[in-house]
């Protein structure tokens, strides 16, 4: 079976996270960069990767690279391409993505152009005809030019992998579903642990921990792009590779996820997205605020997404909210806390230090994933 070199985008800071789950799928990642990791796969990899990574943002196959400087270059380096070993006659090509970073070609609108002109010239003369009825699958491509070197990718994902089909119905600024599985997968938590999110708003960091407790594949009942290739990705792939992913589910597992919020619609929100990702048994929703945070056991994990001014409408809120947290996390017995935020001032109104900081775009947004790392507990005597 033919072998692509795979390159899958993600949220920039968190490349380390992605690398480790390809290597746990039993690839070998050949390069790791900004935002993007890059492994060697063939079809069945495109399949495995799109269902079953919980960090990604898409899978692309790496078509071509090679530099230019102008748009003849461009033009000459695309069509070099044997174009029909990817599209076929019928196909829908188009770039849906173009970006130029510290190069001579940044016009993302006249590099699309070139780049269709160019494959569109090379199909003429592998297929002999004139005139394409682009009535077929769609193959859309992304362009990335960074210092002069052009990378010209299909896309196999379609719709970012982090849209799993399950969140439908949203709080003000959602954190995204890959980005919440990223921070879960930076801590030690596992499923026997107590998790308590005390700002759930959608829900979506409890559902994506339920997920992964439950072992359940991310992409397992979503479609993508390639899954309409059958010239290069068989249809049989993707049959087996979701049975193979349904068969690894346990929805058995006993958990102690917690998801509080203080507004009682948005609970309901998020329980209903809860039963839409089919976990809703496996996570306790209840309306409750952050004054209102604690547990009895000890050793438990608070992974959360606190407001930080975006999603509510009085910034002055914030040094109480985050005071609350503090005062709160401090009265909990042995306990960890991760959370992720924009805002400046959370450890000082916490009167709290981070262990650990690391910074996360989460799209164009700088924002910190602070830890604050608990005791681990006891060993169990077998």
């Amino acid at each position: 079976m033919k072998r692509y070199e795979l390159i899958v985008p993600c949220h920039f800071g968190l490349e380390t996270v992605l690398k480790r789950e390809i290597i746990d799928l039993g690839y070998d990642v050949t390069e790791v960069n900004d935002g993007r990791v890059t492994f060697i796969g063939d079809a069945e990899a495109i399949c495995r990767a799109n269902i079953f990574l919980r960090t990604a943002e898409r899978v692309l196959i790496k078509v071509t690279s090679f530099r230019a400087e102008t748009f003849e270059e461009l033009f000459q380096g695309t069509k070099a391409v044997g174009w029909d070993e990817f599209i076929p006659a019928d196909g829908k090509f188009y770039v849906t993505k173009a970006a130029g970073i510290k190069s001579k070609l940044f016009s993302s609108s006249d590099i699309q152009s070139i780049v269709k002109k160019a494959i569109v010239e090379r199909l003429k003369e592998s297929y002999h005809i004139e005139w394409f009825k682009e009535d077929g699958a769609a193959y859309p491509l992304r362009v990335f030019i960074l210092k002069d070197e052009v990378t010209i990718s299909l896309d196999t994902t379609g719709e970012s992998l982090h849209k799993r089909g399950y969140r439908k119905l949203t709080a003000k600024a959602p954190i995204a579903e890959n980005l919440a599985a990223s921070l879960i997968l930076l801590t030690p938590w596992k499923s026997e642990r107590i998790l308590v999110d005390p700002f759930c708003g959608s829900g979506t960091i409890p559902i994506e921990a339920a997920l992964i407790a439950a072992g359940i594949a991310p992409g397992v009942s979503r479609t993508f792009t390639a899954v309409d290739w059958p010239n290069l990705v068989p249809v049989k792939e993707w049959h087996d590779i979701r049975e193979e992913a349904k068969e690894d589910e346990d929805l058995t597992v006993e958990t102690d996820i917690q998801a509080y919020d203080i507004d009682e619609k948005i609970i309901a929100a998020a329980r209903e997205n809860a039963r839409l990702a089919g976990v809703e048994k496996l996570i306790h929703f209840q309306k409750r605020g952050i004054d209102q945070l604690r547990h009895p056991k000890k050793y438990g994990f608070i992974i959360t997404n606190p407001p930080y001014g975006e999603r509510i409408e009085d910034k002055e809120n914030l040094p109480d909210i985050y005071k609350n947290l503090g005062k709160q996390f401090k009265n909990l017995d042995a306990w960890s806390l991760y959370m992720i935020t924009a805002y400046e001032e959370a450890e000082r109104d916490m009167k709290c230090k981070a262990e650990k900081n690391r910074k996360i775009y989460n799209g164009m947004m700088k924002t910190y994933f602070y830890q604050f790392p608990g005791p681990k507990p006891p060993k169990r005597v077998v």
